[in-house]
């Protein structure tokens, strides 16, 4: 190792002097490998797991040629195959030591995982997915779950976790809906910043993605372009991440894939550097989305060469080229040289890495790679350590559950449910997903994400389905099982196979007192599933024959109960009418089959609500509750696009009574605050949580606006005959909206404060009106209700 000065090194200066001691003695190529990642253990062979994956990996990673320059980020060293976590940790501390003795500085890497539903690994718990942390309504609930996620990324050495996803539904065609939080930016901001402090709280860097527009592609196909206006995209894609940046404390963010209106985010000047960092003050890294540099050449066209890309990403304000090193090495440095690109902007991002490397210490000349509890001792014999890291405790189990039951939503019920556990019951379990693990996890869980391309390698966790829970709930029922179709209807020989399996299942329904029909989809990656990255719908039409099975059972005579582990809403033919209860479970996780077993049973009241409306017709999107009057239905169109369940929707087995709604004032000002509240009562015979959602309706505005908006919930635990009073203290500023000069504003004039169960159940209209002149707004208003329960 090259002798360096100890100015860097002293810990009596401020992390910023120290990391400009150490930029000041750093060669240009130095400096660039601070700037990117490698993937090691990506496999060369196989499906890709990103985007364009092997088309991308071409140029083998000369490690023994990269190491002595320094290294930015190791890339997924956990989730890119299976490993004993263990093991993986022992692996990753003997890479650091190895990172860190090539270059001259002795300076490791920040290692990074994905985390979305759960720490993407081997063994670790599968969490549900995001679309169900949306139904809960409780962002506590999710910080909790962060901060377990992160408690296990930190024990086994990772840095940062790349989630949560911002992305507001906008077409649930696309198949990165299960990702989302929902359809409504006010839900998703909440919810996403519980996760956000949860991840934080840990130590563990929490990336936001995808920054911004991402989920508003063309027809809801993958990265396909978003045409978007600048209103809509201020007021419905922007305001999670602005939450998330300014009260989350969070440290990292991810550019989207797409361009907007032409201008792809990872280019993109005004967004990365302009509204992030110069209005709302990010101070933290922006790391590129796997490959999306170089898709500035390959698939944007709006780079000439690799120099091109490398020098249109830096000044734009991508600091950390990711998954492994392609634009920000060789042609980042030659871009430099050629004076193509000015040296400053290269300082700028390592600055930001660097400053977040002394965060973890790094630069400290005792740091040491093992995580706390572990010595060098323990990585000179790595098959000793197996089986020492349990990522999937009875804890992170427990909390697991609690979520998944949490996120069950009784969507319809016609008296059927609960069933009771004791019945001597004659059930059919009927679907493609009655006895399939995989039905409970979203595409970016490791055993579907990975372990799919591992078939030798045990799943690593327990995942009890869906018949396997209900055998356990229902004893003394007598269950027969007929799969009937196929997900996704694909396959030689699957349409004959398919109809003989309908026949089947009718057969087995006629001969029950009830049936349980299992029907959703199956996650997967670009193409190799019905729901995930790449896997996107043409139609809200359940996948394969799903639909053609669930109508022939319907017609059975035989009551069914439509229960449905999916990862967007699908529309549901004449069951949304006919079928005697519906159940939907977004991907529940690892403890998904017993949360839907418990709630199908009574053992669990439903407490969930939709975070994306249901709708009522296969091919009416794309549409979202957030709508104008225009967006609804008219006279002059024949298409209705009225969901058959709204968003916020859900049911429960007791029953509550809301009265006493009011507002403390008729009048505020445009600066003002009120305050509005009601009281709530159990009238059922059993506890129960009831879910309090306050939206707002502009009548009259300077724009056009949606009915109604979400502005504030509450979910409200009860005992039997308890009631309490729920209240929102309601700035004007959550009134403020995108007007014509693209100014942010709070206008004069009336509002309706609206209490409802949900966006399409309005209990309570409350009128307010805002007074004085038209006030001009930034990132520093309130984005939040506040809420009292008591």
């Amino acid at each position: 190792m090259t002798e360096t000065s100890s100015r860097w090194r002293d810990t009596s200066l401020s992390a910023a002097e120290r990391v400009d001691a150490l930029i000041g003695e750093m060669t240009l190529r130095e400096k660039a490998a601070q700037l990117y990642g490698i993937w090691v253990a990506s496999s060369p062979v196989g499906d890709d797991v990103a985007p364009f994956q092997h088309d991308m990996s071409e140029d083998a990673v000369e490690l023994d040629s990269l190491l002595p320059h320094g290294l930015g980020q190791l890339t997924r060293s956990f989730g890119s195959a299976p490993v004993d976590p263990a093991v993986g940790l022992a692996s990753l501390a003997r890479s650091q030591k190895r990172i860190m003795a090539a270059n001259r500085f002795g300076i490791p890497a920040i290692a990074h995982e994905e985390c979305l539903a759960g720490f993407t690994a081997w063994g670790a718990t599968n969490y549900p997915v995001p679309l169900s942390w949306g139904a809960t309504f409780d962002p506590d609930l999710i910080e909790r779950v962060a901060k377990r996620i992160g408690t296990g990324m930190r024990a086994v050495g990772v840095h940062q976790g790349l989630a949560p996803v911002l992305d507001v539904t906008r077409d649930p065609r696309w198949g990165r809906t299960e990702e989302t939080i929902g359809e409504d930016p006010y839900l998703v901001g909440t919810i996403a910043l519980g996760y956000v402090r949860g991840l934080e709280s840990t130590g563990i860097v929490a990336t936001l993605k995808h920054f911004i527009g991402y989920s508003a592609s063309k027809a809801g196909r993958n990265l396909a372009p978003v045409s978007m206006g600048r209103r809509e995209y201020n007021d419905v894609m922007v305001p999670p991440f602005e939450l998330a940046v300014r009260d989350g404390g969070v440290r990292s963010v991810m550019h989207a894939y797409t361009d907007v209106d032409g201008v792809p985010s990872a280019g993109d000047e005004s967004l990365l550097t302009g509204m992030l960092r110069e209005t709302w003050g990010f101070t933290g890294t922006v790391v590129a989305d796997y490959f999306g540099i170089a898709f500035l050449k390959t698939l944007h066209g709006v780079a000439g060469s690799w120099e091109d890309a490398a020098a249109s990403a830096l000044k734009a304000g991508v600091d950390v080229e990711l998954p492994t090193v392609k634009v920000y090495g060789d042609p980042l440095v030659s871009a430099v040289e050629s004076g193509h690109l000015d040296e400053s902007f290269v300082d700028r991002a390592l600055r930001r890495v660097l400053l977040q490397k002394a965060e973890f210490g790094m630069l400290d000349a005792g740091w040491s790679p093992p995580p706390e509890g572990w010595t060098d001792a323990d990585l000179d014999d790595i098959e000793a350590v197996r089986g020492r890291v349990d990522l999937d405790t009875a804890e992170d189990r427990a909390l697991a559950r609690e979520v998944a039951e949490r996120a069950v939503v009784l969507v319809h019920n016609d008296g059927t449910l609960p069933l009771s556990a004791d019945m001597d019951l004659r059930i059919a379990v009927v679907g493609p997903l009655s006895d399939d693990p995989f039905a409970m996890l979203g595409c970016y869980s490791f055993p579907s994400h990975v372990g799919t391309l591992h078939p030798e390698v045990p799943i690593g966790i327990e995942l009890p389905t869906v018949l396997q829970s209900l055998r356990a709930e229902f004893p003394n029922a007598s269950i027969t099982v007929e799969p009937g179709v196929s997900v996704d209807g694909k396959g030689e020989g699957t349409a004959e196979s398919d109809a003989a399996g309908i026949a089947r299942a009718v057969a087995a329904a006629r001969d029950a007192d009830l049936v349980l029909a299992v029907l959703g989809d199956r996650a997967g990656l670009f193409g190799r599933g019905t729901s995930g990255e790449g896997c996107d719908a043409t139609s809200m039409r359940l996948p394969g024959r799903q639909q053609d099975l669930l109508d022939a059972l319907i017609d059975s005579g035989t009551p069914v109960v439509a229960t449905l582990v999916e990862g967007r809403p699908y529309a549901l033919g004449s069951a949304a009418e006919l079928a005697s209860a519906i159940v939907t479970a977004f991907f529940p996780g690892e403890e998904g089959g017993p949360a839907i077993a418990g709630v199908l049973s009574g053992r669990v009241n439903p407490s969930g609500r939709l975070p994306v409306s249901i709708p009522a017709h296969e091919g009416s999107q794309p549409t979202t509750y957030l709508a104008p009057p225009l967006g609804g239905p008219t006279g002059v169109s024949n298409i209705d696009p009225t969901p058959r369940f709204p968003f916020g929707h859900g049911l429960s087995y007791t029953s509550f009574e809301w009265s006493d709604a009011e507002t403390d004032a008729t009048e505020t000002s445009t600066s003002g605050t009120v305050t509005v509240s009601l009281t709530v009562a159990n009238t059922g015979d059993r506890a129960g949580i009831e879910n309090v959602q306050l939206y707002l309706h502009d009548p009259v505005a300077s724009v056009v606006r949606p009915v109604n908006r979400l502005i504030g919930y509450a979910s409200v635990t009860l005992e039997s005959g308890e009631r309490k009073t729920v209240s929102f203290e309601v700035s004007a500023d959550l009134s403020a909206f995108t007007g014509r000069d693209y100014r942010r504003i709070v206008e004069p004039g009336e509002l309706e404060l609206r209490l409802g169960a949900s966006s399409g159940d309005i209990r309570f209209a409350l009128p307010v009106t805002l007074t004085g002149p038209v006030r001009g707004v930034d990132h520093t208003r309130t984005l939040r209700s506040r809420v009292t329960v008591g």
